[in-house]
């Protein structure tokens, strides 16, 4: 089901600077006031994954891009980027609907995600979490 949401160009630009030129670690999207478009809501280059889960609010829902670096045995330095879709128990039943259904919308133009994390706490975004997740390859 889709929700009609189209996606703002600069989450694209955005996201395109992340993946090819190593601009941003991270950028978090969210929907603009009448939730008619997808926007980019902030972008950082801090390199602390818990700057990146500051930028989650406990009662609403975003959706993410990561540059995850991580080493893998054998195999040295690997990067995966993540896409997070953020719904947590406490944001509003409309609120995870809208972005429930306007996921996809976003998921499908950014081409080169390697790994997509669904969080509804805090537990299931971790760092360790996740850092298993890109290492099995999931």
């Amino acid at each position: 089901m889709a929700s009609g949401v189209a996606v703002n160009p600069d989450c694209l630009e955005q996201f395109s600077d992340l993946k090819l030129k190593k601009k941003y670690k991270y950028i978090v999207f969210t929907l603009n006031a009448d939730n008619t478009e997808i926007v980019v809501g902030k972008t950082s280059t801090s390199t602390d994954y818990e700057d990146f889960i500051k930028e989650l609010p406990e009662t609403e829902c975003r959706w993410a891009v990561y540059d995850l670096e991580f080493e893998k045995e054998g195999a040295g330095k690997r990067n995966k980027i993540v896409f997070y879709s953020w719904a947590p128990d406490d944001a509003k039943i409309k609120a995870k609907m809208v972005f429930a259904s306007s996921k996809d919308a976003l998921r499908r133009s950014l081409v080169g995600i390697h790994l997509e994390i669904q969080g509804t706490d805090f537990s299931e975004i971790a760092h360790e979490a996740v850092l298993d997740k890109a290492q099995r390859g999931h």
